[in-house]
């Protein structure tokens, strides 16, 4: 196992590379709207919210595709790969076309949030901006996918870090005005975000167009007619996946909304536990990636054994390396919250809320990883239901009534402690569940192809 383990380490280190870039997009556009005007700051913040949850839920649709390409690269059938491919992009354009319905028209959203009437105008210009922005991103994130799974992410990876080269001058040339364009505030930022996109999907086509890594697949072919039977196994795979990446973002999102009422310095602190979080995250979320590849891989070889080994390697070594930075966060929690503020009000709550955001991640990435593998054995239903039963059923409203009712005896907490220990125990209930359902998943899969009596 030893080659195994490097073969996902340096996959998970190249996927990492490139989610970290694709992060400092939305760390860019914070900082330049900031700058710009507090109103832009604003609309960014929550125009960004809305456009993420539709984003990352389509996302979650695409990127479930995975592990069919990654056995189809193992069995060989290197052609049907490309078919399955141009099948994908049906699903993909449906999904956009349904994302950019929803960001054409956030007004209810909008009314149900309360958001001030002063904001909404730019918000909405924000988001009419970014639906254009939608179908070339859920299209690279198509590419993106099939390079994860062929074991090539080295060249998304590169560019991605290299469209920030592009992002960073356009978010600023757009926000403030340049060669003559008026200051746009927080709609500049979606500009520049789908002039990327663009570029991305244009260097995309030309890379699968010209690229001799690509030509054994047949992908540059004139696309078949709609292969229904094939787009309803993709949803049956991508639609749950989806729909379970938007109750985790979603249950993430309603603990910010319910911590703001506690005022700036409870949703300052929230902010510096939430940012450390997501870091965090890239890291079980890339090994996951890399792990479940390589299990598809091994499953198209039909070596349900050698699946199993990498899946138990991935999970222990998920498990190692979350211990290890929730360490590293509990010893390094002062610095660390000091890189964020000097108010003397937020620092101590916020070094607070990091013990649990420690314990947080670990769960984090356990759940993660699962949740990735069980799609390689085609298990996307029960953890759909299990994140809508643990996290929205139990972990927000035990946060709501710890923070503002009290439990037994407990006094109502008043903090944002309350959602994240609320949050925590959740995701350790998760991680349990998923870890039982891996185990019967590998299982069931090594029994099918066990000799008869």
């Amino acid at each position: 196992m030893p080659s195994e383990r490097a073969h996902v380490v340096r996959h998970a280190v190249t996927v990492l590379a490139g989610q970290l870039a694709v992060m400092a997009f939305g760390v860019t556009d914070t900082i330049v709207a900031g700058r710009h005007a507090p109103s832009s700051l604003a609309a960014l913040s929550i125009g960004s919210a809305i456009y993420v949850s539709v984003y990352v839920a389509l996302m979650g649709v695409v990127q479930a595709l995975l592990p069919v390409w990654a056995e189809q690269r193992g069995a060989g059938h290197t052609t049907e790969i490309g078919r399955t491919v141009r099948q994908a992009l049906y699903l993909c354009g449906f999904a956009s076309v349904l994302g950019m319905a929803v960001l054409l028209s956030p007004g209810a959203i909008l009314r149900w949030t309360d958001v001030p009437p002063e904001l909404r105008s730019e918000v909405e210009r924000y988001l009419s901006v970014l639906a254009a922005a939608l179908p070339p991103a859920l299209a690279f994130r198509l590419y993106t996918t099939l390079n994860q799974a062929l074991g090539r992410p080295q060249l998304v990876t590169w560019l991605q870090l290299g469209s920030l080269l592009l992002k960073v001058p356009l978010s600023i040339g757009f926000t403030f005005g340049i060669a003559g364009l008026p200051a746009q505030g927080a709609v500049g930022c979606a500009w520049a975000t789908l002039a990327v996109n663009y570029v991305l999907l244009g260097i995309g086509l030309w890379l699968v167009r010209s690229s001799p890594m690509y030509r054994p697949l047949g992908l540059w072919r004139r696309m078949e007619r709609p292969d229904m039977s094939q787009i309803a196994r993709f949803a049956r795979l991508g639609v749950p996946a989806g729909l379970a990446v938007m109750v985790e973002v979603t249950s993430f999102t309603l603990m910010a909304l319910f911590i703001a009422r506690q005022g700036a310095v409870a949703a300052a602190a929230h902010q510096i536990a939430s940012n450390l979080t997501a870091v965090l995250y890239m890291v079980p979320l890339s090994l996951a990636i890399a792990t479940s590849a390589r299990v598809s891989y091994w499953r198209g070889q039909m070596d349900e054994e050698r699946a199993r080994r990498v899946a138990w390697m991935g999970f222990k070594l998920g498990a190692a390396v979350s211990i290890g930075f929730s360490a590293i966060l509990l010893i390094a929690r002062s610095p660390l919250v000091s890189l964020y503020t000097t108010s003397a009000e937020v620092v101590p709550l916020a070094y607070g809320l990091l013990a649990w955001v420690a314990l947080y991640h670990v769960a984090d990435a356990l759940q993660t990883f699962c949740a990735f593998v069980l799609r390689c054995y085609r298990v996307t239903i029960a953890p759909l239901v299990t994140y809508g039963l643990l996290l929205w059923g139990i972990g927000l409203p035990a946060g709501y009534a710890l923070a503002y009712r009290g439990l037994g005896n407990q006094p109502p907490l008043e903090s944002p402690a309350a959602f994240w220990i609320g949050g925590a125990a959740a995701l350790v209930l998760t991680a349990a569940v998923f870890t039982v359902m891996l185990t019967v998943a590998l299982k069931k899969a090594q029994g099918r192809l066990a000799p008869a009596p």
